[in-house]
């Protein structure tokens, strides 16, 4: 029964990508890796920090299917700001580890893809926020086709008051005063100095495991994303799903453009 299902989605994944050969695609995929710890549940794992294991290695699997169909952006909601005060400490240890591990290490061994973060580094233990440093840094000037960015002790409300303090002390350097600022202050001024800032914002946002909500991820850059809710959780997120999401994004530009 397995192999026939199995041929099966092969052949429904082929014919998706037979579909989107010709069709609108994003140019840059953000995504919500959500329902790690179920899908550990479901499978029978003893300790259910092991679906973050399972959904890290799985990163590498949607960049490989973003480089088929040539996606360069792609962002990765590793770890929220409200996920690391509120998990318990082994299991905040254990995600944290594992994004070193595995997610970190990949992206940089792979020489197809620039690094880039997303997230207030100082919430992070010594060796992520070292990790990520180096990522970046490793990856700079690789002239990479491809950009990963890694959103890891993020929330999108404290990214806008951090982006705003940024700005006015900018602006404070240079003699402006806040009522010439009030008088020019435009979206753009606002969008150069956040964590995202010279990287395009996100087309499509795809979320796994059945929540309807955006849980503070990119609400500046994702005001005119498509949204994508899929019901599977993320380590069994499959290249069909993926591209089931692209279809709905293909459809929805057609109709938004004609």
């Amino acid at each position: 029964m397995k192999i026939i299902r199995d041929a099966l989605q092969e052949l429904y994944t082929r014919r998706l990508r037979r579909q989107l050969r010709t069709a609108p695609l994003p140019r840059h995929v953000a995504m919500i890796m959500d329902g790690n710890r179920r899908w550990a549940r479901q499978a029978g794992l003893g300790n259910v920090s092991l679906g973050h294991q399972h959904g890290a290695e799985h990163v590498q699997d949607v960049m490989g299917w973003c480089e088929d169909i040539g996606i360069g952006h792609m962002t990765v909601y590793l770890a929220s700001a409200d996920n690391l005060h509120k998990r318990d400490d082994a299991e905040t240890r254990f995600l944290l580890d594992v994004i070193e591990r595995i997610v970190i290490r990949r992206a940089v061994e792979s020489d197809r893809w620039q690094v880039h973060v997303a997230g207030r580094l100082d919430l992070l233990p010594d060796s992520t926020r070292n990790a990520l440093k180096l990522a970046v840094e490793d990856t700079r000037d690789r002239g990479a086709e491809f950009h990963l960015t890694m959103a890891v002790g993020y929330d999108g409300r404290n990214e806008l008051v951090d982006a705003v303090r940024s700005l006015l002390d900018d602006r404070a350097g240079a003699g402006t005063s806040l009522e010439e600022l009030a008088s020019t202050l435009t979206a753009d001024d606002i969008s150069r100095h956040l964590d995202t800032a010279g990287q395009p914002d996100p087309d499509l946002v795809i979320r796994t495991s059945g929540e309807v909500r955006m849980s503070g991820f990119l609400l500046w850059q994702a005001a005119h994303a498509e949204l994508y809710f899929c019901d599977v959780h993320w380590p069994g997120f499959r290249h069909l799903d993926f591209l089931r999401a692209l279809r709905s994004y293909a459809a929805r530009h057609r109709r938004r453009n004609a």
